[in-house]
């Protein structure tokens, strides 16, 4: 059984792809990573956990992991971005609502 050694949140640019069929892909905003170790102490790894709580080895799953990606925040979103909350906001009238 590994155990999580430390939590910190993701910095914004950080996507885990996941892939839901041979020719379909899904981006989700990495939430925070995670610096797991086996209880021994030994095999440190670090995995993200997305803003749909999804994560490499979650067996409650039904996509598979592809790989994480940065992207510049100012250089926009994956094309197969999840849109979020914030991101179908358009324009002051939104923000005003």
């Amino acid at each position: 059984m590994k155990r999580i050694v430390e939590i910190v949140p993701a910095r914004p640019g950080w996507y885990s792809r996941w892939r839901l069929a041979p020719e379909n892909t899904r981006c989700y905003p990495v939430s925070l990573w995670a610096l797991l170790e086996e209880a021994d102490g030994t095999g440190r790894e670090v995995i993200g956990v997305d803003c749909a709580g999804q994560w490499p080895g979650d067996d409650d799953t039904d996509a598979e992991f592809v790989r994480y990606l940065f992207q510049t925040p100012d250089s926009g979103t994956p094309d197969d971005a999840e849109p979020t909350p914030q991101a179908r906001r358009v324009g002051p009238v939104a923000a005003a609502t």
